[in-house]
């Protein structure tokens, strides 16, 4: 919640906007985004939005007329005099520029930039917004409102003066804040006055110095605004711009807030500008270093996080395929000794089966050789009518019986059947000589009239 609150002050404070809900609308809209919303709400052309004059930095909490040692800003007047401590960051936090001196400064600054960006949107409209050699000045792609004055003002600035000049940043000033944060350096701040009568001398014997640009460069993050554009005019306005040609140096601090180190105000010499940057590099140097070695440590945590956390996963993960080779080696038991149980139930299950089976068939034979022997009746005693039977079996086994000669041929098989000597069903009975088959169609033939009365000897042949 707190970082909702300060972006919605911060939002305030740039904008001017004093409805609280209007402003979280509005944030909610962007998606958060603070830089766009603000670019977005900035761009626009309504008045309302020009004449609140909002800063991306607040006023000091003490005026200008108390010592540099309380305020921390260093006049460019006063450029030479050290400060009391080594320096002290003050960090300015955004709010609108009030009072009736901010009112009159900023309605006649407004009044010089509305015109200047009126006139350059109706060039850019109409295709004549063009550099020197008649090179269009807009950029191809879309970029935000600051940005393309910051573009704009880093071509015009080279256009009148060379190219040997600071590395103007061609980005917004939150954007160009946030890169010097991130390169671990101090921001350099120009704030351009075209019509002021010093600023092409300095420019060009001060602010292009080979030895000063070059010292810039490798120490600073730059920015440059023309008081005539929007963000230029209200960077003025939060530095408190009195005198023109303006310098400053500045710092991101914590909650959306900015340090200001150092400023110069006034025509300075080369020597006298590089004297005042040489110092306040030189007291914020540990500033620097500290911030770069936390980052370092940071990145270094970070990667040694990831590291810990890559190196956790891989284990993890091997883990996890341990257990999973684990559940499926097991699963691959339970289902083998399923499938044997299954197996084995089954075959358990057809034994049964055949032996009952078996049972059933035991049991339908010896039924079967029960009904048959009583179907036989009683062996005759001997006499002429009866008919003395011998059967010989495969097995050598010989089995006799006295039957009435009017028995039928299907006597004889019942009696073998009721033996229970043979373990098939379809066999013949067959007599030697001569050689006689009594099948099927001899079965309702008497003994007798088969002519085996008085007495026969048979053999069983088994069928095929």
């Amino acid at each position: 919640m707190s970082d909702v609150a300060d972006k919605i002050a911060y939002f305030q404070a740039i904008t001017g906007v004093e409805d609280a809900d209007l402003c979280t609308e509005i944030l909610a809209a962007h998606g958060w985004d603070l830089e766009l919303a603000i670019s977005t709400f900035t761009s626009s052309n309504s008045s309302e939005n020009h004449h609140s004059a909002t800063d991306y930095a607040s006023e000091p909490t003490t005026s200008t007329n108390l010592p540099p040692e309380e305020t921390g800003l260093v006049a460019g007047g006063t450029a030479g005099q050290p400060p009391g401590l080594a320096w002290k960051i003050i960090t300015l936090p955004f709010s609108i520029i009030s009072g009736s001196l901010g009112l009159i400064s900023g309605a006649l600054g407004f009044g010089v930039w509305a015109a200047g960006g009126v006139l350059s949107y109706s060039l850019r409209m109409i295709g004549l917004n063009s550099g020197r050699n008649g090179e269009s000045t807009s950029p191809l792609v879309s970029v935000s409102a600051s940005a393309s004055e910051a573009m704009n003002f880093v071509n015009i600035f080279e256009r009148d003066f060379g190219s040997i000049r600071p590395n103007f940043i061609a980005e917004g000033f939150m954007d160009a804040l946030q890169r010097s944060r991130h390169e671990f350096k101090l921001l350099f701040v120009y704030l351009h006055s075209p019509e002021h009568p010093d600023t092409p001398m300095f420019c060009e014997r001060t602010l292009c110095n080979e030895a000063l640009v070059a010292f810039i460069n490798e120490n600073f993050v730059s920015w440059g605004g023309s008081i005539r554009a929007s963000e230029g005019f209200k960077m003025s306005n939060s530095l408190k711009a009195s005198r023109f040609p303006f310098c400053a140096v500045v710092m991101a601090a914590t909650n959306q807030r900015i340090a200001l180190l150092q400023q110069v105000e006034g025509p300075k010499s080369p020597e006298e500008l590089l004297t005042a940057l040489q110092r306040v590099l030189e007291e914020s140097a540990p500033v620097l270093v500290s911030a770069r070695l936390e980052a370092e440590e940071r990145r270094t945590n970070i990667r040694l996080r990831e590291e810990q956390d890559a190196a956790y996963r891989a284990a993890l993960e091997a883990d996890q395929a341990r257990e999973r080779q684990r559940r499926e080696e097991q699963e691959r038991q339970e289902r083998e000794a399923a499938e044997a149980e299954r197996k084995r139930k089954e075959e358990e299950e057809a034994h049964e089966r055949a032996a009952r089976e078996a049972t059933e068939r035991e049991a339908a034979l010896a039924k079967m050789r029960e009904e048959k022997l009583l179907s036989l009746g009683p062996e005759p005693d001997k006499g002429p009518d009866v008919t003395q039977v011998l059967v010989r079996f495969p097995t050598g086994e010989r089995k006799d019986r006295r039957f009435h000669c009017t028995s039928t041929i299907q006597s004889l098989y019942d009696y073998v059947d009721s033996l229970g000597c043979l373990e098939v069903e379809k066999y013949s009975l067959v007599s030697n000589f001569p050689r006689t088959v009594y099948g099927s169609e001899k079965l309702a033939l008497s003994l007798k009239d088969a002519g085996l009365h008085p007495q026969a000897s048979l053999f069983v042949e088994l069928n095929s």
